[in-house]
Order: structure tokens, then C-alpha cells, then sequence
């Protein structure tokens, strides 16, 4: 797959003027954000992947087949940076979400070993208030044995149910074993031609 990256911006402001479709993904630090961008670009070194959380402080853009933009964007509910950046991040966050026209969906990535998060929970809900289109990345599901996981996922599922009448998508994937590359790459394919057929 050619992908190749585009450029880290501080801001809205200074982002290229929008022409292509743009899908975002986003999560808490350390959720396997980067080796699943690698995954699916099937390029080992192309968002750079640290074990330290909260590398990624800008919106990055990635070309992807020269048809669409891959969009990665800062992580949310890393501890240990400042108060200030946390707003910065947020602010950023908020304004590319919101204001970004080409953007079509956020993949909002959660660790499939954990129950679900408060923090992702908030986010998920924000987006909805927003009416802001996303879809849940469950990652790291080799790291489960097939039971937990669907013990798993249907808790979560549940847990949205609580506030939510309508699921979103959701996606199975492992970085490790590439699984989901082809469910998402479907996904984002079929919203591209649904934008092709509007205009």
C-alpha cells in the first residue's frame, strides 16, 4: 500500500487547505495507536511507534493510495504531561474533530484487555453530542484468549447501551497479527465511493 507521510501541524490553521477524504484515529497513550496506523499501511517505520506514552502532539497526515488522508491525532489521558498541554491537546483535538470538513469518521482505538474507561467513555459520549461520526477499534486482542474477548466486547457494548439507542461500528484488530486491516480498509474504502457518488 503506498502511504506516505504528509506533515505534523500545531494547529487547524496551519493544515493544508482540505481536497481528500480524511479518517482520524485516536485514543488514550500507549493503546497501540501507531502499530496499528503501521498495520494497516503495511509499513513497519510509517507513524513512529515510542514506549513512552504521548509522542504524538500534533495532527499528522498521512497519504494513503493518493485517495484519502490517514489522520493521527494526539493521544487523550496521559498523566504525566502538563496541565497545559493536556488543554493544547484537547483544544486541538476539539477544533479538527469539529471543524475539519474532509473529516469522515474517527476510529476511537480501546485496549481490548481493559473494561471500559471512563475517560473513553466521556470521549465516546462528546463525539455523540457532537455529532461527530466514529467507530471503536478494539486493539490488542492477541493478547486475549477468544472468550475474554467476547466477554469483553459484549460489556462494553452493554455499557454504551446504557446511554446509547443505536451501536456504533466496531472493529476486531491486532497490530500483531494484522487482523481488522481488511474490515477497515473496507470501511474507509466504502465511504470514499459513498463521497465519490456525491459529487
Amino acid at each position: 500500500m503506498k502511504a506516505e507521510f504528509k506533515g505534523s501541524y500545531p494547529s487547524i490553521a496551519t493544515m493544508p487547505k482540505p481536497d481528500l477524504a480524511e479518517f482520524a484515529f485516536i485514543g488514550r497513550s500507549n493503546v497501540g495507536k501507531s502499530s496499528l496506523i503501521n498495520m494497516l499501511c503495511q509499513q513497519k517505520d510509517l507513524a513512529k511507534t515510542s514506549s513512552k506514552p504521548g509522542k504524538t502532539q500534533m495532527v499528522v497526515q498521512f497519504l494513503v493510495e493518493n485517495r484519502w488522508f490517514l489522520v493521527d491525532l494526539p493521544g487523550y489521558g496521559y498523566a504525566k504531561i502538563s496541565k497545559e498541554k493536556r488543554t493544547i491537546f484537547g483544544e486541538l483535538i476539539q477544533d479538527y474533530l469539529i471543524q475539519r470538513e474532509t473529516m469522515n469518521c474517527v476510529f476511537v482505538l480501546v485496549d481490548s484487555r481493559l473494561e471500559p474507561q471512563k475517560i473513553d467513555i466521556e470521549f465516546i459520549e462528546w463525539l455523540g453530542v457532537s455529532a461527530i461520526p466514529f467507530a471503536i477499534v478494539f486493539t490488542k486482542t492477541d493478547k486475549l484468549k477468544p472468550k475474554e474477548l467476547i466477554d469483553n466486547v459484549a460489556n462494553y457494548k452493554a455499557k454504551l447501551l446504557e446511554t446509547w439507542e443505536e451501536l456504533p461500528d466496531f472493529f476486531i484488530t491486532s497490530a500483531t497479527h494484522k487482523e481488522g486491516r481488511d474490515e477497515l480498509l473496507k470501511f474507509i474504502e466504502k465511504v470514499c465511493k459513498l463521497i465519490d457518488s456525491r459529487v
